[in-house]
C-alpha cells in the first residue's frame, strides 16, 4: 500500500471523537481502496432511486418539479412497476422514482419496511439507494466481492425489476439502502433498463404545471441542485456505516460534529473526485449518542434514534441548495420557502441560521408520498460547512416532533383497523 493515501489527504473536521476501532480501519480501507484501484474507478453518484404506493409518483413529482430544479425526463414501465425519470441535467444525479402498480407486491424492500411503526404504514414508500458510476465495472465488482461486498444476482436484479445493466448491492445491514454499479463514460447517455421506454402524457402534465407555476413564483433559477442525502442510523452503527460507504464508494470521511442538545452527532462523507457537491452530493449519516435504552436514565432527547425506530434506518432528508444572493433585500432562501408555502407546502419551522453565520437552511414537512424531507440551504461568500450547531439542534428538535406526531397517528390508524 502508498505510504500516503490520497483519499486520506484530506483535512478532518469537527470534534466526535471517534473509536480507535474507527481511526485504525477508515486508515485501512482508504489505503487499500486506493491502492486497488477502486479509488479512480468509481466516480460520481450518478442518480438516487426511491420507491412509492400505487398511484401515488404523479402527485410526488408534481411535489418535486415545483420544490427543486427536477424535469420529467421518461417513464419506463415493467411487468409490476412504473418507473420516472427525473433530470437537472447530466452534470447532477438523476431522481429515479418507482412506483408499484399493485398494493400486493412483496419483496426485500417492503420487508424492510413492515417492522417498523411508521415505515410499516406505507410498506412501498422508501429511498433504495445510490447508482454509482464506474469504469470498469467487471473489475470493480470482483475487487469488491473479494472485500466482503455480496451483490443481487442477476436473476434477483430480474425479479426485483431493478435496472438490469447494473451490480447491484444487497441491503446494507447498517442504513438498509443499496448501492448499484454501472459503467458508463462521462458523455455517454444515462439509459436505464426498467422496461418500455414512454412520455406518459399525465406526468408531463403534472411536472409542466408545476414548472409554470414555479417560474410564475419566480423561484426556477434559484433553486440548485442535490447538496447532500442524509441518512439516519441507530447510534451503534454509525461508525460502521461510514467505513462500509467509503468502503463502496470514492468517498472521504470529511467529518462529525456533536450535537449534544440533541443527543446526535452528524457525519459528512464528500466526493474525492468532485469538489462542488451539486455534482456529486455528499454522504451525511446522523445517530444518536446513546442507543434508546439508555436515554431514560438522564432523559436524553431522542429524535434522530426515535426516528429509526419509528421508520427504520433509511435516508432522512434530500437537501436542496439555493442559489446566494437576495431578491428585492429578501435572502434567496427566504425568497423561495414564502413562495412554495404560498402553494400549500408546509415547513417545520422558520428558516435557521444567518449570513453571520455563513449558511442558512430550514426543513419541509416530510411528503405524505416518500415520507423524505426536502431541506433547502443557502451559503453566503463559499462558505464550505453544511451546518452549524445551533442550527442542526433546532432542525433535529423540529423533525423529532413531527415524527412523534406521525407516529402517534399510525399507532391511531392501526388500532382503528383492529376494531
Amino acid at each position: 500500500m502508498p505510504a500516503t493515501s490520497r483519499s486520506l489527504s484530506f483535512p478532518v473536521q469537527g470534534d466526535k471523537e471517534n473509536s480507535a476501532f474507527f481511526n485504525e480501519y477508515l486508515g485501512k480501507l482508504l489505503e487499500e481502496r486506493d491502492s486497488l484501484g477502486l479509488s479512480d474507478m468509481i466516480h460520481e453518484i450518478d442518480a438516487i432511486m426511491l420507491t412509492v404506493e400505487p398511484g401515488k409518483s404523479i402527485e410526488y413529482i408534481a411535489e418535486l418539479c415545483l420544490m427543486s430544479p427536477y424535469h420529467y425526463l421518461v417513464t419506463l414501465e415493467s411487468e409490476s412497476h412504473w418507473t420516472h425519470v427525473l433530470r437537472i441535467d447530466m452534470t447532477a444525479p438523476d431522481l429515479i422514482i418507482r412506483e408499484v402498480k399493485n398494493d400486493d407486491i412483496k419483496g426485500i424492500f417492503r420487508s424492510l419496511n413492515e417492522v417498523f411503526p411508521i415505515g410499516s404504514s406505507k410498506p412501498h414508500s422508501r429511498y433504495i439507494g445510490e447508482i454509482l458510476r464506474v469504469t470498469n465495472l467487471h473489475e470493480v465488482v470482483k475487487l469488491q466481492q473479494r472485500r466482503g461486498f455480496r451483490f443481487f444476482t442477476q436473476d434477483e436484479v430480474r425479479k426485483l425489476e431493478l435496472p438490469g445493466n447494473m451490480a447491484i448491492t444487497k441491503p446494507s445491514p447498517y442504513t438498509h439502502n443499496i448501492v448499484a454499479y454501472w459503467e458508463r463514460e462521462p458523455e455517454e447517455p444515462r439509459v436505464y433498463a426498467l422496461g418500455v421506454s414512454s412520455i406518459r402524457y399525465d406526468v408531463q402534465q403534472a411536472c409542466d404545471t408545476a414548472k409554470y407555476r414555479q417560474k410564475t413564483l419566480g423561484i426556477a433559477e434559484l433553486i440548485l441542485p442535490v447538496d447532500h442525502l442524509a441518512t439516519r442510523i441507530y447510534s451503534q452503527n454509525r461508525e460502521v456505516a461510514i467505513l462500509e460507504w467509503l468502503s463502496l464508494s470514492s468517498y472521504y470521511y470529511w467529518g462529525s460534529f456533536d450535537i449534544v442538545d440533541q443527543n446526535s452527532s452528524t457525519n459528512v462523507t464528500k466526493s474525492i473526485h468532485y469538489a462542488d457537491e451539486l455534482h456529486s452530493p455528499a454522504k451525511v449519516f446522523t445517530a444518536n449518542n446513546t442507543p434508546y435504552f439508555v436515554n431514560h436514565f438522564k432523559i436524553f432527547p431522542s429524535p434522530t434514534e426515535n426516528f429509526v425506530r419509528n421508520y427504520g434506518p433509511r435516508l432522512h432528508h434530500i437537501a436542496l441548495a439555493v442559489k446566494d444572493g437576495n431578491q428585492q433585500g429578501i435572502e434567496n432562501i427566504e425568497f423561495v420557502v414564502d413562495a412554495i408555502r404560498e402553494q400549500g407546502k408546509s415547513f417545520l419551522l422558520d428558516v435557521v441560521g444567518s449570513k453571520d453565520e455563513g449558511l442558512k437552511q430550514i426543513f419541509s414537512s416530510a411528503s405524505e408520498h416518500s415520507s423524505l424531507i426536502i431541506e433547502y440551504v443557502q451559503r453566503f461568500g463559499g462558505f464550505q460547512g453544511f451546518f452549524t450547531k445551533d442550527n442542526v439542534a433546532e432542525l433535529t428538535h423540529a423533525a423529532g416532533i413531527e415524527e412523534e406526531l406521525l407516529r402517534i397517528q399510525a399507532e391511531a390508524q392501526k388500532t382503528i383497523h383492529v376494531q
